[in-house]
């Protein structure tokens, strides 16, 4: 029989969010509350990344040494990445936004199914 593991309550959590496991950052994804959102255009980039080295969340998804696009799990929309690409390939848009339209196109393509 598989036991439920016992969730912390508030009592049990460290004080002043004190990181008591190295690596633990994978368990989170942290890009569900962020504001902006980064849209990379492939075309524009020259891949001198910079948006690597400067985003502090490792939130640049590379492939065969190449930037491919963002990790969007946990990005948190701090915009670094946007603001130090100098070939302007990285843009910042409004996270409720793109998620309303997201929705509509969800929306639409369901009652195309239907109909």
């Amino acid at each position: 029989m598989i036991m439920a593991e016992k969730k912390k309550g508030w009592k049990d959590l460290p004080i002043g969010g004190a990181i008591t496991e190295a690596g633990n950052s994978k368990k989170y994804n942290t890009g569900d509350w962020r504001v902006q959102r980064p849209l990379f255009d492939a075309e524009k980039c020259s891949q001198c990344m910079l948006c690597v080295i400067f985003c502090p969340d490792a939130s640049i998804d590379l492939e065969e040494g190449k930037v491919v696009g963002m990790n969007l799990e946990h990005c948190k929309g701090c915009g670094i990445c946007a603001a130090e690409c100098p070939k302007d390939a990285i843009e910042m848009k409004n996270e409720g936004e793109l998620k309303a339209k997201e929705r509509q196109k969800s929306k639409a393509k369901g009652k195309a199914r239907v109909g």
